[in-house]
Order: C-alpha cells, then structure tokens, then sequence
C-alpha cells in the first residue's frame, strides 16, 4: 500500500456533495426527532471538533440529568477507556450505558450513542461496541449498523478506497505504516478499515462481511444512497464511512437520520469529525486569550503537563521550552518513579520544585522523554497508568498549594486524569479550540473541591498539529505579553499547520 501525494488524494473520486445549510438541517431534525446524540469518548481529546457542548467525567443520576437539561441535543461523558486495560474498559461502558438507559428511561428521552476514539484507529475495538451490542439486543433493541468513521478532517485523518490515510504537510500516508499502528497496547498491521476489522475481531467478522459508504456512494448517490445502505443492514453489520471533506459526513450523518426515522438502530464508531457533523455543529474560529478567560482574568500563573511520548509531542516540548526560556521545567524521571526505592523520593522532589516554580512563573511538569515500554501490551499500559498517576498526584497538590490560571494538559491519558482526578472537573463546557479543529479548552462547571470552578482547562492530544502548536498555545493563554517574551515574535499568533 503506497503513500499518496496529498493534492492526488484529496481530489480523488467525484466532486465533494456540499448541501446548503446542512448542520443546520441536521440540527432541526435531532430537534424535531427530539433525540440526544451522546459521547462516550475514550479520552478527552474529542471534543476538538465541537464547541458549547457539555462534557461529563462522572455519570452519577445528578450529573445525566445536569447534562439532559442543558441547551442543545447532545453531550459528552468521558469514559477514559483508552487508559484502562480489558476489563476495566468493559466494566466502565457497561456502567455508563446503564446509566444513560435509567435516567433516559426516567426522563422519557430517546439518544443515539457514539463510541469516540482514536482517529488512528487505537482504542478498545472491538470490545466497546461489542459491549453495546449485547445490551441493545439484550433489551430488545438489537442494532442493523455499526458505523466506523474514524475521519478527522482537520489534523489530516481521511479514508479513501476504504484506506485509512494519515496526513502530512505533503503526502498521506496508510495508518498501518505509521508509528501509530506500532502501539505498545493498541497496535495493528491494516490500513484498510475492511481488513482491520477481521484483524481486531480475529477473523470473527471477514473483511468480505464489511459494507462501505464510498465516495462514489456520498457524493454521487446522496444521503438517499446512505439511507438505503444503512437499511440494508442487519446484526450490526459493520459501515466503513469514507470521507475526505468534512462535507463528506454531513452528507452520510443526514442519510443515517433518514434510515433512523425509516426504523433503523445505528450504533457509531467514530473519530473527532463525525461527532461534530452528527451534533450539527459548524466550525467556528480559534479562540483568542480574551474568549478563553470569558469570565475573566484568574491569579497564578499557568501549568503545563505533559505524559505523551510520540514523537511529534518531544518535538513540542523542545520548541516550547526554546520559545519561552522563563518557563520553569520539572521533569519527572520515569526510571526513578518506576524503582519502589526510589519512588516517594523522586515524588517529594518534583512536588517540592512544582510548586516553587508555580509561585513565581508558568511551569511545565513533563515526564522524562525516554519512553519505557513492557513485555506485553498490558504491562505497557501499567506503566503509562503509573506514569499518568504521578503526574496527576503532582498537579493536585500544586492546585491545592498554589493559584492557578490556566492548565493545559498533553496525551490522551494524561488529559483524561488529570482532568478527573487532577482538577477534580465533573462537568464542564466545551468553548471551543485555540486552533482550526485542534486542542480543545474546557471551561469547568464545577463538582470540583478546589474552587476552580471556571478555570481554562485545555485538552492537547499528543499526535496533532505540529513542532509550534504547544508554544503557540501557550502563547495563547499567555495573553499580548507573551509576544513580548517569546524569542518567535515575529510567528504573531498565526493558527499552526494541522496536518
């Protein structure tokens, strides 16, 4: 499978199917079908699409109701699956489902699930629509559809020929042949969504089995054609949603309402892109400093934490750290917190030094760049696990001691904890993104015991934008000051590429 010139790949098939005013439409109809669109995203990073939806890290009675009462038709519950090994990502999705399926009953409201994952197809499949599959035909509702849309637009993630491509500035390349595909716990060999399927359900659904919404099928056969093959469905046949253009899935999220009203069950697997096309929410543009502190300018200073270890994550942090030469940076050695003998020490030592650096400047906490990796899959993920934890131990305790501005936090997991345990965030609303469809900013609603309600708390996944979007964030949430201290003052404050 060959890497592919990007102007070649993006002008394949027929021309994009734009239909006038199409989120609105699909606005309208989840108003008028009176049914919620409901997140179950397996790290906090997709939120990156969309913009004043509710976010949930708990799923308690109180917390659902919150969400089904606020304006719109839809909201996000984090399950942060994609940190937990099988078992714990079973036991989670069952829970949250179960939950929805009580208070919905108890409110009478009708909603379709997304499971969200990664757009480089990492995750927890087939175990978490599995999972929803059994307890739809378990209470009588079994589902025709499964639908796998990893697309996500705007950092470069498009399938094609039902190739699964990954984009640079010049070509794209198949996902399989990416670093991404080597996950230590999510890894796999296809690029092709049809194969990848009979690889991750060990041949139990065959590649032949898998249906595809080409774009022939989209831009020629229009959300009629998506219906109609949506309908041919039954036993949660598996739909491999191809799109380049965020156009692309307005047209396939219209044709899924059309099956829907005509009686069919759709259960989603998506990335980023399609989350946003199913709630109808337009882009909008990147917020500036002042939008990001709606409710005003908060004391302190600002942290940065960072657990990814992909490459392109080093890469930030060695451009910021040039960038901004104030910033105080403490660096948590991994080999030390992973030795029993030296743990607690290692602990006292980074804590001591956060807050200090806190109480004067902007800190960066970051976990030493070396990534440190099991034998297995599951004893890699224990490691990332304890790795998250220490970071998330060290913010607690440096929002507890220190006041604090803004956080913003990098890696999927990492995001994911130190949101929950770190901050301590229930709920919260997402403003929107400091760059065209990357790195969300949370507003926290509250349920935190700390008292930031209302702190920024800004979502950085670790494979998007490129070597200057952690400065440019920071830069950001610095505020017209930090031009003055940064050595790229002549960048301005200019949206960074996205592929």
């Amino acid at each position: 499978m060959e890497t592919r010139n990007s102007d070649e790949l993006l002008s394949s098939g027929p021309a994009v199917l734009r239909i006038p005013d199409s989120r609105l439409r699909i606005r309208e109809a989840n108003a008028a079908d009176k049914i919620w669109v409901i997140v179950l995203d397996d790290d906090p990073t997709g939120s990156q699409s969309v913009q004043g939806v509710p976010v949930l890290t708990r799923w308690d009675d109180e917390d659902l109701n919150w969400a089904f009462e606020q304006p719109g038709n839809g909201f996000f519950i984090l399950t942060n699956t994609r940190g937990l090994n099988d078992e714990e990502a079973r036991s989670t999705v069952t829970a949250v489902a179960e939950a929805i399926r009580r208070v919905g009953a108890e409110l009478g409201a009708r909603y379709t699930l997304i499971t969200r994952s990664d757009s480089t197809l990492r995750g927890h499949y087939p175990l978490e629509t599995d999972v929803l599959r059994a307890m739809a035909s378990s209470s009588g509702e079994p589902y025709d559809a499964l639908l796998l849309a990893p697309a996500y637009i705007a950092a470069g993630r498009v399938t094609v020929g039902d190739v699964h491509y990954v984009g640079s500035r010049d070509s794209f390349v198949p996902v399989g042949q990416t670093n991404y595909a080597k996950d230590a716990t999510f890894g796999f060999t296809n690029s092709n969504v049809r194969d990848y399927v009979e690889e991750k359900t060990h041949g139990a659904i065959s590649s032949n089995e898998v249906v595809s919404l080409s774009l022939e099928d989209i831009r020629i056969g229009g959300a009629d054609r998506v219906r109609d093959v949506i309908l041919s469905c039954k036993n949660a046949t598996p739909v491999v949603v191809n799109a380049v253009d965020e156009a692309d899935l307005d047209v396939v999220v219209l044709g899924l309402i059309l099956a829907e009203e005509a009686g069919a069950r759709v259960l989603s697997r998506t990335g980023p892109s399609f989350v946003a096309a199913r709630l109808g929410i337009k882009a909008r543009a990147p917020l500036s400093h002042d939008e990001v502190f709606t409710f005003g300018e908060r004391a302190g200073n600002g942290l940065v934490v960072v657990g990814s270890h992909v490459e392109l994550t080093t890469r930030q942090v060695s451009r910021l750290k040039n960038e901004f030469p104030d910033i105080e940076t403490v660096e948590l050695d991994v080999p030390k917190l992973l030795d029993p003998a030296q743990r607690a020490g290692e602990m006292a030592r980074c804590g001591d030094a956060l807050v200090a650096a806190l109480k004067k400047t902007d800190a960066l906490l970051v976990s030493s760049r070396e990534q440190i990796v099991g034998d297995t899959g599951h004893s890699s993920l224990l490691i990332a696990q304890t790795v998250s934890h220490a970071l998330v131990t060290l913010t607690a305790r440096a929002v507890h001691e220190v006041a604090t501005k803004w956080v913003l936090a990098k890696g999927g997991i990492t995001s994911s904890d130190v949101a929950t345990e770190g901050l301590e965030i229930r709920r919260a609303t997402v403003a929107g993104q400091l760059f065209p469809g990357i790195v969300s900013v949370w507003v926290n609603e509250g349920g935190s015991s700390q008292g930031l309600k209302g702190l920024p708390y800004v979502v950085f996944a670790g494979n998007v934008g490129d070597e200057s979007t952690l400065a440019d964030a920071v830069r950001i949430l610095r505020g017209p000051a930090a031009l003055t201290n940064s050595k790229s003052e002549a960048l301005g404050q200019g949206a960074p590429r996205t592929f």
